[in-house]
């Protein structure tokens, strides 16, 4: 019987009667701005468990990278491989095997969320995603070049880092770094092409690693689900229209009820944060129906 190790905002870690391997369980729950919605989504967890482990096959029969994934063994759940884990930012020896890299990588195909928002306030010019010095944009153009990120992965809220703070933290040397950075571009590269196939575009997404025998990177965790990425419909899309196929949409259920706005001005000004409200009835049957939908899309199988 396993324990219990971890219990996340969606996902929870397991023991097994093996020391070096772990279940994955995914819940119904869903989450977003770091709160967990008191409201539970029906299949969620099969819809994630399903995707990402489509994706890790993949990646690995094409031999990209070694995965963390065993095994799926239930809708919802599937076996990994144990990864050390080491939270004190530049602690991990550089000799060490086996060991989860503390950084989330980003990769970004168009101009949306949070990287239009720096752009809009300002704070990054065209130049710093490729285009050339004046040239006007808007949000949802495509990108010359895939634009990659490296945010933080053990504090509270999520910060970007450049490249020289995201190597003192995870201790990485350049070259291990880079290699990284050159696996998730492959990774995407599979996704472009399969989610394509069916009418999707891949707008952003994010992905964890590890570093394994001979300190090469492991992909881990979870990747290319409506939960880490950002997808919109192809054809719609062509016509100017970008309809957001993730959990997008529940973030601007909340970003209409005026809950996104307090929540960020409490977190401002370091008063307590408003509990989030449940969803609506309609709102959880449209998500539960687009989970389902997209598992289908993303894979080509049926759910």
């Amino acid at each position: 019987m396993g324990e219990l190790l971890y219990s996340g905002k969606v996902k929870q870690v397991w023991s097994t009667d093996d020391p070096d391997v772990l279940e994955f369980r995914y819940t119904d729950q869903i989450s977003v701005y770091d709160q967990i919605i008191p409201s539970l989504v029906p299949r969620k967890g099969e819809s994630l468990n399903r995707t990402t482990c489509h994706w890790f096959d993949l990646v690995e029969k094409e031999g990209v990278c070694d995965t963390h994934t065993i095994d799926m063994h239930a809708p919802d759940r599937c076996l990994a491989r144990k990864m050390t884990v080491i939270r004190e930012p530049g602690a991990i020896p550089r000799d060490m095997e086996n060991v989860f890299v503390p950084l989330e990588v980003i990769c970004r195909h168009y101009l949306a969320g949070s990287a239009y928002k720096r752009y809009t306030d300002g704070k990054v010019g065209v130049e710093e995603f490729g285009f050339e010095p004046g040239t006007q944009i808007e949000e949802g153009v495509k990108l010359p070049e895939p634009y990659l990120e490296v945010s933080t992965k053990f504090e509270v809220y999520d910060r970007l880092l450049d490249r020289e703070e995201a190597l003192q933290i995870s201790n990485l040397t350049e070259d291990e770094f880079q290699a990284i950075l050159d696996v998730v571009l492959q990774v995407d590269a599979i996704i472009e092409r399969e989610a394509g196939a069916r009418g999707l575009i891949h707008v952003d997404g994010k992905k964890e690693f590890a570093l394994g025998v001979g300190r090469k990177p492991v992909l881990v965790d979870s990747f290319g689900t409506l939960d880490e990425d950002r997808w919109w419909d192809a054809e719609l899309h062509a016509q100017g229209k970008m309809v957001s196929l993730s959990k997008e949409s529940v973030r601007e259920h909340y970003i209409a009820t005026g809950h996104h706005a307090a929540l960020y001005k409490a977190r401002a000004e370091g008063t307590p944060e408003p509990p989030i409200q449940a969803l609506p009835q309609e709102i959880i049957d449209k998500t539960a129906a687009l989970y389902a939908d997209m598992y289908e899309r993303l894979t080509g199988q049926s759910f």
